[in-house]
């Protein structure tokens, strides 16, 4: 059975890593990047115990984390959660200069690369840069990233870049069941998700149903809604704290889908397809080009706020725009 069995949907990724085991060429540093929670740590875990050609009770090891050859450097929890210089020589370097401990090949894996080591400031990065392009034999890196432009353009240079997708509805559907979470809870989690598991784990036990709520009344008012009942909802979305990406991100779901049943796709293709017949009652007062719109103005919205722009004033705008 292979290694990567309990990897799923990233067939391409996985692809790229077989022929790399077959042929005896494991880089001496992989970038695997992608959206989080799409299987890019169980796969560099994976990778580390094929190259080790780990038996059932070393693999125990390496996933409880007790592996000496095998080690996984998360952010660190204090500042911006970026690993300082200091730590990096004090800590994992002497690692990388010393490994393998135990077995033939050491791993040193960086589950939010991006995070540790950010552009700026630059200092932790360069420091892990130098050791990059000087890699001892039989150690290998995994820098794995959600945001990989973020990462020095030399760092990225220095590896193999592996891209991993979003995974799609059915293997979120079959993440949830196997956690024993309600069919009636699973729907609007994976509709929210956006193919990752880690976030469709949260949202089917934190409130995905919820969020879907927010969506409707955010349709009712652009629909119907006066100038004043649209202020009240801006002001209402700008006081809901961090949870406001998730309402924008529902919002705009439900806006896709108006779009999709104006343009006459089947319930199949719609992401709250567990609701067709509410989204298809709302599409009939909403043409597929103003649906189309709304989407187009709540991504703009996601990116105001990310470049962190005043609040209300985004929100006026997405509001007062989508009612036209």
């Amino acid at each position: 059975m292979s290694r990567f069995a309990h990897v799923e949907a990233q067939g391409s990724a996985l692809g790229i890593l077989e022929r790399a085991l077959e042929a005896g060429r494991v880089a001496s540093a992989y970038l695997f990047e992608g959206p989080s929670g799409v299987g890019k740590e169980l796969t560099a875990i994976a990778l580390a115990e094929a190259v080790l050609d780990t038996d059932a009770k070393a693999s125990a090891r390496v996933r409880a984390g007790a592996h000496p050859d095998v080690r996984i450097f998360r952010p660190r929890d204090e500042g911006m959660r970026n690993i300082q210089v200091t730590a990096l020589r004090e800590e994992i370097l002497p690692v990388a200069q010393f490994a393998p401990f135990e077995a033939g090949a050491a791993f040193l894996i960086f589950p939010e690369a991006d995070v540790s080591f950010p552009e700026h400031p630059p200092e932790s990065a360069n420091a892990l840069l130098k050791t990059l392009e000087e890699p001892r034999p039989n150690v290998h890196f995994v820098l794995a990233s959600e945001r990989p432009d973020r990462l020095l353009p030399t760092i990225r240079s220095r590896c193999q870049r592996v891209r991993f997708g979003r995974l799609p509805a059915d293997v979120l559907e079959r993440i949830l069941a196997a956690r024993e979470v309600p069919e009636e809870a699973r729907g609007p989690a994976v509709a929210l998700a956006d193919g990752r598991a880690d976030r469709a784990i949260a949202l089917a036990e934190g409130g995905a149903q919820a969020l879907l709520d927010h969506a409707l009344a955010l349709d009712d008012v652009c629909a119907t809604g006066s100038p004043g009942a649209l202020t009240r909802a801006a002001e209402a979305l700008a006081g809901t704290g961090a949870e406001l990406p998730l309402v924008l991100d529902a919002f705009l779901v439900f806006s896709r889908d108006l779009a999709a049943v104006g343009l006459g796709l089947p319930d199949g293709a719609l992401a709250f397809r567990h609701r067709a017949a509410i989204v298809r009652e709302r599409a009939a007062r909403t043409p597929p080009a103003r649906a189309a719109r709304r989407a187009e103005l709540i991504r703009d919205a996601l990116v105001a706020l990310e470049r962190n722009g005043n609040r209300q004033i985004v929100l006026d705008s997405l509001l007062f725009g989508a009612r036209m």
